[in-house]
């Protein structure tokens, strides 16, 4: 009988994630929120009459309440900012989702930037964040 090989315990402070997410792309907030109001128009476009669910609808207020980003082309400047540095993708929607204003709270909320990213680094990757969040197309 072969012995069974134990997966590493998950753990997101560590960046270790089941297998389930190795092709996964963590979405930001205001990329789910385009994705259901377009699923939203379509389906008040269509014939059948088809009620979307309660869920779908509290999701989109939710989604709808926290969206950081107005249009498709701020959210693509700021996925290629962010890109610019060496996050990981859970890194990169959280610090895009969340909006820390420092690099102390960056690492409070992100726990796995602690040991990655020196303040000052972290500070200026913020500093761009900010900037595409004033200044929004």
């Amino acid at each position: 009988m072969a012995a069974k090989v134990e997966e590493p315990e998950e753990d997101a402070t560590e960046l270790r994630f089941g297998k389930e997410f190795d092709n996964a792309d963590a979405l930001l907030i205001s990329e789910v929120k385009l994705l259901l109001e377009h699923r939203k128009a379509q389906s008040e476009g269509a014939d059948d009459d088809q009620e979307l669910s309660e869920m779908f609808q509290k999701t989109l207020e939710y989604c709808q309440a926290f969206s950081k980003y107005n249009s498709r082309e701020t959210i693509a400047a700021v996925r290629t900012s962010l890109q610019q540095h060496a996050l990981h993708k859970f890194e990169l929607a959280n610090l895009a989702n969340l909006c820390p204003t420092n690099a102390e709270e960056a690492k409070t909320l992100v726990t796995s930037l602690e040991s990655r990213f020196d303040d000052t680094e972290l500070n200026e990757l913020l500093d761009d964040l900010k900037t595409h969040i004033n200044y929004q197309y």
